[in-house]
């Protein structure tokens, strides 16, 4: 067999129970019904397409994740649990999943559950090969954002022929502290991903829905209590195009807030964090002027937002809740602090400028 949906359906009618196939993080790989035996468990895992932490816990406390062969689960009534079967998926050594077995009754027996077992190392098999395809690939895209263009032209040769990258591609950045990469099972067929100088990286083809995969890929992450910041640049046109992409995302993934999304085309101004280092561009966009007013946050504040309103002065009053008379000595201070004339445009576009890279320029 060579397909995970056709074991778990055969292993569902070979022992006359429901089936799940779930992977070493009890994700959900394919599921077979048998007739409508169901608990809250089973349902929540083919809904959600996951098992909950707590029940992760719960049932690897029971030793599956060593198991060399089946493991009994016992019913928990207080949850409304029943009793399941565990066949582990193992290959070489190594668990790369788990067969469900919905048996509150018990009836399947040893014998029966032996004959199951070649259906376990036939997919764990199809698993480990897929893991490490996925990995090869995830490799061949990390060689696409290195900074030699040799391995960028051999990978980039590599995944034309496969066929597996097909432009034009969305590319994603995803940031966050957790430091494990992302599982390849878990997203679109089609996604290639790689964990490359601290960022989640992905390459989404335009075949594959961007909204839908990184939503995913989101999920993912935050199960781990980690905030996410996500950039993206579409579109790259080609392969060799990636590592510009990359670069261009990761200013987006570095200006967004956790749980945000920025879209480089969106960034306007904050595009400049692409062009130089943060030291050069401190150097040609700050002033001592403009400086000694990040001390004062107020004022900063109230610049920042009458330049962002084109210096519309009732808008900027009402958006900042205060007198316009308020206003008007806040910005004669700004100018005083600044040595800058906020009637001059040169001057104010100085100033705008200065106010938009600040926040993202480590002093």
């Amino acid at each position: 067999m060579d397909d995970l949906q056709e074991i778990a359906e055969h292993a569902a009618d070979l022992l006359q129970a429901p089936a799940t196939l779930e992977d070493r993080d009890f994700h959900l790989v394919a599921y077979a019904a048998h007739g409508d035996t169901i608990d809250p468990v089973r349902l929540d895992s083919i809904l959600r397409r996951r098992a909950t932490g707590a029940v992760r816990a719960r049932f690897e406390r029971h030793g599956i994740a060593r198991a060399r062969g089946p493991v009994r689960i016992p019913a928990d009534p207080s949850l409304d649990q029943l009793g399941r079967l565990c066949l582990p998926v193992r290959w070489n050594n190594v668990t790369y999943g788990y067969l469900w077995l919905l048996d509150d009754e018990e009836r399947i027996t040893p014998d029966q559950a032996a004959e199951a077992m070649p259906l376990c190392d036939r997919a764990a098999l199809l698993m480990a090969r897929q893991a490490r395809e996925r990995d090869d690939l995830g490799w061949k895209l990390a060689d696409l954002l290195s900074t030699h263009p040799e391995p960028r032209t051999r990978a980039a040769d590599d995944l034309t022929d496969t066929g597996i990258a097909a432009p034009p591609f969305t590319i994603a950045v995803l940031r966050t502290p957790s430091p494990e990469p992302l599982n390849p099972w878990l997203l679109p067929h089609a996604v290639l991903t790689t964990f490359w100088q601290r960022d989640h990286v992905l390459l989404i083809p335009a075949t594959t829905s961007t909204p839908t995969t990184l939503d995913r890929a989101r999920l993912l992450l935050e199960e781990r209590n980690a905030p996410v910041q996500i950039g993206v640049h579409s579109p790259c046109q080609t392969l060799d195009d990636v590592h510009e992409s990359w670069l261009r995302a990761r200013v987006a993934a570095r200006v967004a807030t956790p749980g945000e999304t920025r879209d480089w085309k969106t960034l306007g101004a904050l595009r400049l964090l692409r062009t130089a280092g943060d030291e050069a561009l401190t150097q040609a966009t700050q002033t001592p002027g403009t400086t000694s007013l990040q001390a004062h946050p107020d004022l900063q504040e109230t610049a920042r937002t009458y330049l962002d309103l084109a210096g519309n002065i009732q808008q900027t009053a009402k958006t900042l809740n205060i007198h316009r008379q308020t206003l008007y000595h806040r910005l004669r201070r700004i100018e005083a602090l600044t040595s800058l004339t906020l009637t001059n445009g040169q001057d104010r576009l100085t100033l705008h400028l200065a106010l938009t890279l600040a926040p993202h320029l480590n002093p």
